[in-house]
């Protein structure tokens, strides 16, 4: 595994839901925060968006936004500041209920596909919470093409008819997610988690605790994974990552744990010896020092929460 996809993993809970809006006129809807993520993809005509505290951004043809914290947002179809948006702005499941997928009169159309991915909060990995408040991918010619093809195959697979397409969409959509992200990463001009990926030794070390985080890691065995000394190892991972490597590899093996619990009916003690913990008692230790709670009980938590949403 890598650092991205067990990032996204660590968080991401059940399928992402979605909606295909046609719209036209003069319209205004808000979509109210969310513990999870939005996202919308542009597929005709243009809009703009406004997100709670921030600036519009004007959206067209082929851009793809994410919403990576769920901050409530409002789209439109001309520029809106705070105030107006407050006064024209609808609820979006009051107006989905009262036009359907299509809504406003004259002028022309413009079509949203636009959704939420689920995200379980209480353990974001540094690497999704540094995202910043919106995400905004322009369609440029030649930019990001990975991320423009999925965007085609999504535009293709959206009226749900065509064989397989109830599994292809959210299959689809999960791979926008992460194409989003990495495009993100490939323009940030600020952020720790470009420039830690962007260390060969700082992901050659992030590399080997992913791929085998229950091996009897040492600072040493790590240091010549990554093929330097170990002090030069302390440094740049301390530096970049902001903990050093054995702290990073203690707080990452009791994320995949509770992550386990939550998605896995796997035992204590099989999630344990996968996690590099001699036994389920030293796990459940370290789990209730770390989370405030036992494993069993975190697990039932996360069902409930689960079954609620």
């Amino acid at each position: 595994m890598d650092v991205v996809s067990d990032a996204i993993a660590a968080m991401r809970l059940g399928q992402p839901a979605f909606d295909r809006l046609r719209m036209s006129g003069s319209w205004c809807v808000r979509l109210a925060p969310y513990v999870g993520a939005g996202f919308a993809v542009v597929l005709r005509g243009g809009c703009w968006l406004l997100p709670d505290g921030g600036a519009p951004v004007s959206l067209g043809v082929g851009d793809a936004v994410l919403l990576p914290h769920g901050a409530g947002h409002v789209f439109a179809d001309s520029p809106v500041d705070a105030g107006t948006a407050v006064e024209r702005a609808v609820p979006f499941e009051q107006w989905l209920a009262a036009a359907g997928p299509r809504a406003g009169t004259g002028g022309g159309e413009t079509e949203v596909l636009c959704g939420k991915y689920r995200f379980d909060r209480s353990r974001p990995h540094p690497l999704m919470a540094e995202l910043p408040v919106v995400v905004h991918l322009p369609n440029r010619l030649g930019g990001h093409p990975e991320l423009r093809a999925a965007i085609d195959l999504l535009a293709g697979e959206l009226d749900e008819t065509r064989p397989g397409a109830c599994v292809a969409l959210p299959s689809l959509l999960d791979l926008l997610l992460v194409y989003v992200i990495r495009s993100w990463m490939t323009e940030a001009t600020d952020g720790a988690w470009p420039r830690v990926l962007g260390d060969p030794v700082t992901v050659a070390a992030l590399r080997a605790l992913h791929t085998r985080p229950g091996a009897p890691w040492t600072i040493d065995g790590l240091a010549a994974e990554a093929g330097v000394s170990r002090p030069t190892l302390a440094r740049r991972f301390t530096t970049l990552v902001g903990r050093p490597p054995m702290a990073y590899l203690t707080w990452w093996r009791l994320t995949l744990a509770a992550t386990l619990l939550r998605d896995s009916p796997d035992t204590l003690a099989a999630i344990a010896a996968r996690v590099g913990y001699g036994s389920p008692y030293a796990l459940s230790h370290a789990f209730q020092r770390e989370f405030g709670t036992t494993p069993g009980r975190y697990r039932a938590e996360a069902a409930a929460r689960s079954a609620a949403a």
